[in-house]
């Protein structure tokens, strides 16, 4: 995995996270044990701090920043979807953002949130707990509980935190032409 060190802050990784070899974590990252960054992801904690808490993952080709100073928490079993770009203060606990959403600065994701894939998360916006945001900009909808994206927001972790375990232990490199 590309790691690097920026202005003296280095990224921490506990040793039972999965971080892909195609990640890159720039600066004052820390990923908490459980967690995972999959392929393509970039933190980049060049001006800010990034926590990836237990438990949480970080899908496929998403970048994570903030703003100068901020700590940007992706809380603990939460997950981030494929392609996001998420820059904002925190991602609650046990949280779902869907697919190619987009979370601006200072904005806050409640726990067990579901962000609608594709949303736009606007500054400064605080969306609460336990709650389905859809939208340009993304708005609560509805409660989440009782909705099929309650089993999304349930069911996602332990998935990939399962998928990680097998992705840390089993997927090897191969040689170009081989």
């Amino acid at each position: 995995m590309p790691s690097f060190e920026f202005e003296g802050k280095r990224p921490s990784v506990h040793p039972e996270a999965f971080v892909a070899p195609t990640a890159t974590l720039i600066g004052d990252v820390t990923v908490e044990k459980g967690a995972s960054v999959w392929y393509g992801a970039v933190l980049r904690a060049d001006i800010c701090t990034i926590v990836v808490r237990e438990g949480a993952n970080v899908q496929d080709n998403s970048v994570l920043h903030a703003a100068p100073g901020e700590t940007l928490v992706i809380g603990k079993d939460s997950t981030v979807g494929h392609g996001c770009v998420v820059h904002c203060r925190e991602v609650g606990e046990q949280a779902l953002v869907g697919n190619g959403s987009t979370l601006l600065d200072h904005a806050v994701v409640g726990p067990r949130t579901l962000v609608a894939a594709g949303s736009v998360v606007t500054p400064g916006t605080e969306l609460p707990g336990g709650v389905v945001a859809a939208g340009v900009p993304a708005k609560p909808m509805k409660p989440i509980e009782g909705t099929s994206s309650e089993l999304w927001v349930d069911g996602n972790p332990p998935y990939y935190q399962e998928l990680a375990r097998r992705h840390r232990d089993g997927a090897v490199e191969i040689e170009a032409g081989a």
